[in-house]
Formats: structure tokens, sequence, C-alpha cells
């Protein structure tokens, strides 16, 4: 046998091992239901993203997409889960704007993963956080509860679905801004902690806009204002922080997906832009705008990407370490 003859066997002998891995990589199919988790309880805005997602995503990938609530720690139990699961595809993360960004500067040495050991999939919808009270509270709007808690100081609680979380923090840069002392309750999610503002045992409370839209709306909670730059469509007549005289107050808060690391890259886009069709199905868009959620906008056409969720999620991680540490925000 000569050298060229020995050189072209030894290739094709070669060439199975490595390009049936390539191919399965590219065409990557589910081959059981995945898990979707959700490092909080049900009800709050993390599970209504998760549930919107699970249904259509199932359909395109031709099996079941199982949410699983493992609520606790400020997200931080959803995402040890899932970084220390397979990196397969199988299990995915509803990652939040808290667990995603915020807690590695609360947590610091504490937080169970390094942004490292989870890897981006895609941004799913952006939403304002809503700040609210109590309707027997006579603050009608957002200046009135600030001279109220002047006039009280000490005395009001500021409810949130958990310490770390966009609502803690935006509760923090609220008093940071208006110089107010309010104390914080922290609850595990956005259910129990609604409960107990409608109940009237805690007066404040600030929550995603879509978990609280429904209690807004049928007078069970009175809005005070939203937190991003532009009044909301789904709410107009609620006033922005800004418009209300704190600027300052500003968080805009972010659902989106992400997978352990190491989960091959081909899978990853796979997931992205099944993604991506879902968001742009016309009845998506109506029941996100409906709940006050904006699309993802990371990529030219509006969309979202593995490169531009994953630059998006650093950005994050590097601005709220600056406004953890001006607050001074702890977790006990």
């Amino acid at each position: 046998m000569t050298i060229t003859r020995r050189a072209t066997l030894a290739a094709a002998l070669a060439a199975p091992a490595i390009v049936p891995s390539a191919a399965r990589a590219q065409g990557w199919q589910p081959t059981r239901p995945i898990r979707l988790v959700v490092g909080f309880p049900p009800a709050g805005t993390t599970d209504i993203a998760a549930r919107l997602l699970a249904e259509p995503l199932g359909r395109r990938l031709g099996t079941q997409v199982v949410v699983e609530n493992r609520p606790g720690a400020g997200g931080n139990i959803g995402n040890d889960v899932v970084a220390k699961s397979e990196p397969d595809g199988q299990t995915l993360l509803m990652q939040t704007i808290s667990g995603g960004a915020i807690n590695y500067a609360l947590y610091g040495a504490r937080m169970p993963v390094k942004p490292e050991d989870l890897a981006a999939v895609g941004l799913m919808l952006r939403v304002p956080n809503a700040i609210f009270v109590n309707p027997q509270l006579p603050a009608r709007t957002l200046g009135e509860l600030v001279a109220l808690a002047k006039a009280r100081p000490g005395t009001l609680n500021h409810g949130s679905s958990g310490a770390g979380t966009s609502l803690h923090m935006t509760g923090e840069l609220l008093k940071l801004e208006a110089g107010i002392d309010m104390t914080h309750v922290p609850f595990r999610g956005a259910g129990p902690m609604l409960q107990e503002i409608i109940a009237g045992r805690v007066e404040v409370g600030v929550d995603n806009l879509p978990s609280v839209i429904g209690h807004l709306r049928d007078g069970r909670l009175r809005p005070l204002a939203v937190t991003t730059k532009e009044r909301t469509p789904a709410m107009p007549e609620v006033p922005t922080t800004a418009e209300a005289g704190f600027p300052g107050v500003e968080a805009t808060a972010w659902f989106g997906v992400q997978a352990p690391a190491r989960t091959p890259a081909p899978v990853l886009k796979r997931l992205s832009d099944e993604m991506n069709v879902i968001i742009r199905e016309p009845e998506m868009q109506r029941r996100l705008a409906d709940l006050g959620g904006m699309p993802p906008n990371l990529t030219p056409d509006g969309g979202t990407s593995p490169e531009t969720f994953d630059a998006f999620v650093k950005a994050e991680i590097a601005k709220w370490a600056v406004v953890v540490q001006r607050s001074g925000a702890r977790v006990e």
C-alpha cells in the first residue's frame, strides 16, 4: 500500500468519529422533556415568563418543556441547580436581573455560582418595575409617599419578592434618592408579598409589572410610578419615577434563558433561534405587551442571540455592582 493510499484510508477511518459529532450538534434534538428552572415561586413574573415560553418552545422542539420552580436566596438556588446540570440542552434556567446580575455583588463570596458557570441562550423580555401602596395608605403619588415616610421615619415597610431582586434594589434606590427610611421586608416570591400588601400588613411594594398589573387595574393596590424612562403602554396613566421627581430611581427588569456552561454552541444557537421565532409571533407580542413587557432589542432586528445576551449580562453585572455598593444593601 502506498503512502498516499494509507493517508487516504486513515482519513476515511477518522472521519466518522468527527463528522457525525458535528452533524449531531447542528441538528440537535432533545431526547426527553426539557426542564425550565425558575428560581422563584409560582405567580411571579419569572414564573409567568417561563410558562409563556414553555408551551411554544416545546412545540417547536418536539418535546415537553416542564417549568420547575426552585425558589430561594433571590434566585440563587435555581442558578445552582442549572449550573450543576448536564450541559446537554435538557436543563435551562429562566434567568432574571437579580440572579443574573445583582446577586453577584450582593452575595459576594456566598454566591453559589460564578457568571462563567452559566451560558447565554437569549433575552426574552424587559419589563418596568412598579412602585405601589395599599389603597388605605394616604399617599396618591410618589411625592406624597416620600413626604409620609419623612414624617414617619422607619415606620413604613416596603416589600419585595426577595433580597437581591431588582425589586429590593428599586426600594433601596428610592430610599437613597429621596432621603427616607423604610424597612425592607423580603418575601419568598411576589405572591406572598402581594397578599401581605393587599391585607395592609405591609404598606409599600415594588414588583415587576406583569405579576402585579391585575391588582393595580382592579384597584386592590394603588400604583404610584413605574421605573422606566418612558411610561408603559400597558398603564399609560401611571407616571415614571423621573416624572415624579426621582430620576435616579430607574430599573428595568429582564428575563432571559441560560444553560449550564459547556453546553455546545450549536445547541445554544438552536434554542436562541427558536426563542426568536416565538417572541416575534403576533400573539406572543400581544400577550407580552398587555403585561407591560418590551422586546429584547439586542440585535438589529429586535431579537436576541447567545452572543448579544452574554454581552448584555456582563454589562448588567458591572452596572448593578455600582448600585449595590452605592446603596449599601446587604443580605443576612
